[in-house]
Formats: structure tokens, C-alpha cells, sequence
């Protein structure tokens, strides 16, 4: 392995939102490659608890016909904004590919939750990684509508399980995004004897 490119990939790896993403399709081989590079997640007793339901063509127009009437009936009314719903009857329409992230909990829930969820988040890391292997940009979208009831019904989830939100995937319409990070010697604490 390059340990150099470990180190590139990661820090290359960009939040690239739908509105951004040019709108060619992804092609079903590397789809496929990102979705295995999931599945290979750490995960706390081997309970492999990701799960994924992937919207392309037509089914991203239903998937954002979902998600604005969802938001519409979740939201008191004096906190609905119009843009806010405008948005989610667009966004998935925008980008080439979304997939919904579950997380199916063990029949036993012998592993915390927390674990299960930090699993989902590992493997859609990976997604996210791989996917910028591919010059793929991605957006993880965790609101309120992305995660609702109704979106884990459409996965096939079961009321024990979560969702966690909707991944958009695409290429960048314009060139790869700068990065930046505040210094690591800010968030660490070195504690010795």
C-alpha cells in the first residue's frame, strides 16, 4: 500500500452538495465497488448492522416527492419554510445518485446502539472515501425528513431499526473544492504518567 495516498485520498475527500453535482450518471461497476468497500466497515461483533437503498432515474423524483411531503407533515406549522421544502422536492432530482443509509439492529441488541451507528458511519466513510477514488464528491444529509419513519419504511426497515440519513452522490459540475482544517494540536489532549 501507498501511505502516501492513504493520506491524499482522505484529505482529498469533499462534501460536494447536490446543487453542485453534474448530472452524468455513475456507472453500476463503480456503484457496486463503493457499496462492497462499505461492507467492509469495522463492526463490533460482526453484526454488519448498514443497510442501503439506492434511488437513481425516476426513483429519485418519487424519493423527493417523499421527502417534501414528509417534511410538509412533520413540521409545526409555524416552523415550515418554503425553501426549506423546496429544497427536498429538488435535491435528489439533482444529483445522479442517492443512496438511504439504515442501520438494522440485532434481534438481540447485544451491541450497544452506538456501536451499530458507528458502524453505519464507518462504512459510509468508506462510500465517501472510495467514492473519491472515483473523482465522485458526496453529501451525507442527516435532517429530520431524510431520517424519518417514512424513509425507513421505503428501505424495508423494521421499528427497531434507524435511518440515518440519505447519501447524495455525484461528480463535481466545476472543479474539486479546496479544504481546509483548523490545527489537530487544537482538539488533542496528550495526558502521561
Amino acid at each position: 500500500m501507498q501511505q502516501a495516498s492513504i493520506h491524499q485520498l482522505i484529505r482529498s475527500r469533499r462534501t460536494i452538495k447536490p446543487a453542485q453535482m453534474d448530472p452524468r450518471p455513475i456507472a453500476r461497476e463503480v456503484i457496486e465497488t463503493l457499496l462492497e468497500d462499505a461492507n467492509w466497515a469495522p463492526t463490533h461483533g460482526l453484526t454488519e448492522p448498514w443497510r442501503f437503498t439506492i434511488f437513481a432515474g425516476d426513483a429519485r423524483t418519487r424519493l423527493a416527492q417523499l421527502l417534501s411531503q414528509t417534511y410538509r407533515e412533520i413540521t409545526p406549522p409555524a416552523e415550515f419554510k418554503q425553501n426549506k421544502f423546496d429544497s427536498f422536492a429538488v435535491n435528489p432530482t439533482l444529483a445522479p445518485l442517492v443512496i438511504a443509509i439504515g442501520m438494522k439492529r440485532q434481534p438481540s441488541k447485544k451491541i450497544s446502539e452506538i456501536d451499530e451507528i458507528a458502524a453505519v458511519a464507518c462504512a459510509v466513510q468508506n462510500i465517501h472515501l472510495s467514492a473519491t477514488a472515483f473523482g465522485l464528491g458526496g453529501f451525507w444529509s442527516s435532517n429530520a425528513a431524510a431520517c424519518s419513519d417514512a424513509i425507513r419504511d421505503l428501505m424495508g426497515l423494521d421499528t427497531d431499526d434507524r435511518v440515518l440519513g440519505l447519501f447524495y452522490l455525484g461528480y463535481p459540475a466545476s472543479d474539486w473544492p479546496a479544504g481546509s482544517r483548523q490545527p489537530i494540536a487544537d482538539k488533542v489532549r496528550w495526558e502521561s504518567e
